[in-house]
Order: C-alpha cells, then structure tokens, then sequence
C-alpha cells in the first residue's frame, strides 16, 4: 500500500498563494480580454467543434491571408476558467499575420483530463479546416499539457493534420501528472495511476519530426521549472527537436504577458522567426 509522500505537493503547485494580488487577477484577465474583443478586430466566437456548449472555439484573424493556424489552449488545472480570459492574447501572433485559434474545453470534474485531450484535439482538427497552412500550438499550464499532448505518438489528431503543426511551445506547462494525484485538487480531477501515466507527456515518445519548447518563467515554483526541464530533458533523447527556455524573473502569471506583443521573445517562439516563418 502506498503510503502520503511527505513533501507538500499542495504547495508545489500553489501559484497564488505565492503571487501577490494573484486573487484580483482573473477580472483583470476577464476585463482587458473583453476590450480587445470590443477593439474591431476580426472574431468568430463560438465556433463548433462538438456538441457541449465548451466545445467551441474563437478565430481571431489577421489581415489578409493567414500564414498559418496558431492555437493558444488556456490554463486553469482543468478545472476553471476558459477562451474568453484570453483573446488578448491572441495579438502577437495575429498581428504577424497568423489566424489564432482560442479552445475552450469541458472541464474537471464533468469531464477527465483524457477526455480533455480529445476534446482539444478535435478543436485543432476543426480549426485546421478553416484555415490552411502550417500549425503552431501554444499551451499555458493545464494548457501546456494539452498542447504536448497533441505531438505525442498517440495523438488525437489526424495524421493530415499532425503533420502541419511546425511547432509547439508549453508555456508552464504539467508534463509528468504523477504528483497530482497527492494533491487535494485530485478531489476534483479524479486522477488514477492508469490515467496519470496515460496523460503525462514525458512517458510518451513524441510524433517524429516533433519541434517543441518548454518555457517557463524564472521566478515560478520549482516545481514547474522541472516540469518544463524533464521534457526537454526526456524529448530530447527521443529524437524531438526540444529545448527549455527559462524566462526571466516572470512568475506563472506575467511569463504569457508577452504573447500579446508581435517582438517579444515568446511571441517569436510561438510563431517563429523572421527566419523560418513561411
């Protein structure tokens, strides 16, 4: 029988214990992603991509044609928040001419996280229909996982659409989910060892050709500075193109800010250089 580990797993994953102000922050997010939505820039919302009211999606397009599909899944340990926090967001990435997919997801406990990967994978595969060329994901912490989830050999997505996706980039992302099965928000999430192991990315091989970053902010909580190292570290002995980027003194919160600026390094890493854009 296994027995309680004794490190505080609770608090290794307790962001806004650690962040001042963080409690005020969700109306933040809330209020300045609403703003840009009134702003005059070209939105669908609620775009189908199954039949619960999550599961739909927003586009934010650009100007002209799109280069390609870039996809931000937001974050909320599964279990809060969804698309309309974060349109802002979409900015950087739409201003360098990319259409950006924003998913929600049905969430913990209605939903296992399982069932959350193919839910966001059948949002990518809808969202690939409607425009055409390369695919560039982005995730934010639950978000991270999900995106890594989607270049992992036993990807959700169809191999057309598999093979479009350049680049991936978790941003704070949970990769090993092992640990959360002693924390108290596995009340809600209901996570087994089956389903930890089944879910966590580190203990799959990825898809070949797989280009992928691990970014996280520098003044984080250790722990998800392993999460973003352990993928890099594992990946990169599987053949993907893996890096880990540790940004800054940015904490789980201020490390997304800069997704929302076309010339800042995350934006550049999401969408890709001046070099190998297409």
């Amino acid at each position: 029988m296994e027995t309680q580990p004794t490190r505080d797993w609770d608090d290794a994953y307790a962001n806004m214990a650690h962040i001042p102000g963080s409690a005020d922050l969700p109306e933040f997010w809330a209020k300045r992603a609403a703003d840009y939505r009134a702003s005059g820039r070209r939105i669908e919302t609620d775009i189908l991509y199954g039949d619960h009211k999550r599961e739909r999606f927003d586009l934010v397009w650009p100007e002209g044609t799109p280069k390609g599909l870039a996809v931000f899944v937001h974050g909320g340990y599964w279990m809060k928040l969804d698309k309309s926090f974060w349109t802002d967001l979409a900015e950087g990435a739409r201003a360098s001419g990319w259409a950006v997919c924003l998913p929600s997801y049905v969430l913990a406990p209605e939903a296992r996280i399982a069932q959350m990967t193919q839910q966001i994978g059948r949002a990518i595969t809808k969202a690939a229909s409607h425009v055409d060329g390369p695919i560039r994901l982005a995730g934010h912490s639950a978000g991270g996982h999900l995106v890594s989830r989607m270049v992992c050999a036993d990807t959700p997505l169809p191999e057309a659409v598999a093979s479009r996706i350049a680049h991936t980039l978790s941003i704070s992302g949970l990769h090993d989910l092992r640990p959360l099965i002693w924390t108290e928000m596995n009340d809600t999430l209901g996570l087994d060892e089956a389903e930890a192991q089944a879910e966590s990315p580190v203990l799959h091989r990825p898809l070949p050709q797989t280009r992928i970053t691990a970014w996280v902010g520098g003044a984080e909580r250790p722990e998800f500075i392993r999460q973003a190292q352990i993928l890099d570290q594992v990946w990169s002995g599987l053949k993907a193109e893996a890096a880990c980027v540790i940004d800054g003194d940015h904490n789980h919160f201020t490390v997304i800010e800069g997704l929302s600026d076309p010339k800042s390094p995350i934006t550049q890493a999401f969408i890709g250089t001046a070099e190998d854009a297409p």
